[in-house]
């Protein structure tokens, strides 16, 4: 409060705002909300000057809408606004609508990265979609509510003409723009056929709608048809829920990377978050990793193209490639001068789904976190078909040198495959029910726990947060359930899935179905709640509370980010660590830079203890202390 109170002190011309203070000024604003109670953030939001940085902050972002600058409307706008009070409904309408708008037109000025690359859109037919909503009419989890999918559809088709209308200087694609008049005037006119108490769209006139939609363009900015098919198709699909999509034909590759974790290419991580493309990580096992390339150094060229104007999604395109072939990179080694090329031939990656607390100097992982009292800690960053394999030689290895707790992390992990979360839960449990999936019509299917193989009875935490999603939330739900009571949960509440995907062919022509079949339930036949279902209604008792609730400050999360990422970086082979130290950080400094971490660890000890176990304390920080203090007591 003294440092907002400083800010609103501050000499300005006329008492004018600046567009650049915004983001320092609603930081300090977010950080006191966040120590605030109730009535304190009450006041807080009645204050003259933080009411005049909302008022600077909505303006400025209505010049930045008006300009077509839909980027810097949300980032020095509604961003803020919605981070400060994000049950706004109005802030939140209208970030949702930039951040269209700002997709929209990345979509239609998306970089090609060579002439041997069709645009994303190449393939895309209307019988794709119509075969889509044939699919879904039966087989979706609830019952259609055309009315809304139409109007999602037509809305976006409008903003897709705004954004023409504000931009079409800087798309890659030709439109008639002296005939936006008339396709929004035709817009309008399908629109109103949705409005009024007796409009009912069924399935044929939503098909109908979508077909006129079409022709209107043909006749009026005569943009590719395929286009305005993949935007209608899109918002109107995302009105059902998050998850149902069309993959189309030249998203498939990317698709399938993103659910199998495996790709052909060298094994980097990458970023060009300063501007500079480097590398943040090698990959274990890969042809990166004994090539010479190093964290740290910078990727000046991609086979003799220059990266400075280069997006982070064209540079993965360049360097990845078909397993066998070969990639050129002119590198800067960190804190040299020189320039070296180094020739890679690519092979396939499978990027490991299992992770430790913190890298040892020769790459392999610490997954004991406490070693003196035998407490594991394996962090589970997806669930693919490589999972629970890895986890379980993980497991095997621990449990020979006699496991005495574990703390599984699932923080970050937006889910997968449905088997895997089980396959990981029957590790746990003996017998009984772990998840069931309920469709709309049909029997239900159920995933079992067997007795063989399951592992021993020791204490087990397992840390979830909001971005804990999908499978994540079958296997923390499962091993929290009432009926099973195997795990106890620290951290925040969960994403709010609580439904299951499929994906399917019968769209044809290259194109895939994914869409929501069925809803979870776990052992005790919990229904993991539903995000949007729940928003819609005002709540947010969705997906699954913690046990243990430990919620982060943003300060908290940017630090336990930045020592995660320094204790996960991979050097190359032969990295010489005398020269060139790698930054790790000690137990001390991983707990106190992650609060939810070091009380799933006194959670562990305390159920040790509670069953009658031994423990040695040794590592000193505030929160180990009190927990040595709470289990002497």
């Amino acid at each position: 409060m003294d440092e907002l109170q400083k800010l609103s002190e501050k000499p300005r011309p006329g008492s004018v705002i600046d567009a650049n203070e915004i983001a320092t000024i609603f930081t300090t604003i977010i950080k006191a909300s966040e120590f605030a109670n109730d009535r304190q953030k009450r006041d807080l939001l009645r204050k003259p000057f933080v009411q005049k940085a909302v008022d600077t902050a909505k303006q400025k972002a209505a010049d930045f809408d008006e300009e077509g600058n839909w980027v810097d409307a949300y980032a020095y706008g509604y961003y803020w606004l919605t981070t400060f009070d994000e049950d706004n409904k109005e802030y939140e309408d209208t970030a949702d609508k930039l951040t269209e708008k700002a997709a929209i037109e990345l979509r239609l000025k998306e970089e090609k990265c060579s002439d041997s690359i069709a645009p994303w859109y190449e393939g895309i037919k209307p019988e794709m979609f119509i075969r889509a909503v044939q699919m879904l009419d039966p087989y979706y989890v609830s019952v259609i509510d055309y009315n809304t999918m139409a109007e999602h559809g037509i809305k976006r088709l409008m903003l897709l003409g705004r954004v023409i209308e504000k931009a079409s200087d800087k798309l890659d694609i030709e439109a008639k723009v002296s005939e936006l008049p008339r396709w929004f005037a035709g817009l309008n006119i399908i629109y109103d056929e949705l409005q009024g108490p007796f409009a009912s769209v069924t399935r044929d006139k939503f098909t109908n709608l979508f077909k006129d939609a079409i022709a209107l363009n043909t006749i009026t900015i005569d943009i590719p048809q395929e286009v305005v098919i993949a935007q209608f198709a899109e918002a109107s699909l995302k009105s059902l829920d998050p998850y149902t999509t069309l993959v189309w034909p030249e998203q498939i590759k990317e698709f399938q990377k993103s659910m199998t974790q495996q790709f052909s290419g060298i094994g980097i991580e990458i970023s060009k978050a300063t501007g500079v493309l480097k590398i943040m990580s090698l990959l274990p096992n890969t042809p990166a990793y004994t090539s010479g390339l190093d964290a740290d150094d910078s990727i000046l060229e991609v086979n003799g193209e220059p990266t400075n104007d280069m997006s982070i999604l064209c540079a993965v395109s360049k360097i990845t490639g078909p397993k066998g072939t070969d990639v050129t990179l002119t590198v800067q080694h960190e804190g040299s001068e020189e320039t070296e090329e180094i020739t890679i031939t690519r092979g396939v990656i499978e990027v490991p789904p299992t992770r430790g607390w913190q890298r040892t100097e020769d790459g392999k992982w610490r997954f004991l976190i406490d070693p003196e009292n035998r407490i594991g800690y394996i962090r589970v960053t997806a669930f693919t078909e490589k999972t629970v394999p890895d986890l379980e030689e993980v497991l095997d290895s621990l449990e020979k040198d006699s496991l005495n707790g574990l703390i599984l992390d699932l923080r970050f992990n937006s889910g997968g495959y449905l088997t895997s979360a089980s396959k990981m839960v029957d590790l746990f449990v003996k017998d009984g029910l772990i998840v069931k999936s309920q469709p709309r019509y049909g029997f239900s299917t159920v995933e079992m726990a067997h007795r063989i193989g399951t592992h021993p009875d020791y204490p087990i935490v397992v840390l979830i947060n909001g971005q804990s999603a999908s499978a994540s939330e079958i296997v923390a739900g499962a091993l929290q359930d009432k009926s099973v009571k195997r795990a106890t949960l620290v951290g925040s509440r969960s994403y709010g899935k609580g439904s299951v995907q499929i994906i399917t062919g019968y769209t044809e022509g290259g194109s895939q179905l994914k869409y929501t079949m069925a809803y979870y339930y776990l052992p005790s036949e919990q229904r993991v709640k539903n995000r949007d279902v729940m928003e819609k209604l005002g709540r947010k008792d969705w997906g699954i509370a913690p046990d243990v609730e430990v919620e982060l400050l943003l300060n908290e999360m940017r630090t336990l980010a930045e020592v995660q990422r320094d204790n996960d970086v991979l050097t190359k082979a032969d990295h010489d660590l005398d020269s060139q130290p790698v930054e790790r950080h000690s137990l001390t400094e991983t707990l106190e830079s992650d609060p939810q971490l070091a009380i799933g660890l006194l959670v562990v000890k305390s159920k040790i203890l509670y069953e009658g176990g031994k423990l040695k304390f040794h590592i000193r920080t505030a929160k180990t202390d009190i927990g040595k203090d709470a289990a002497n007591n």
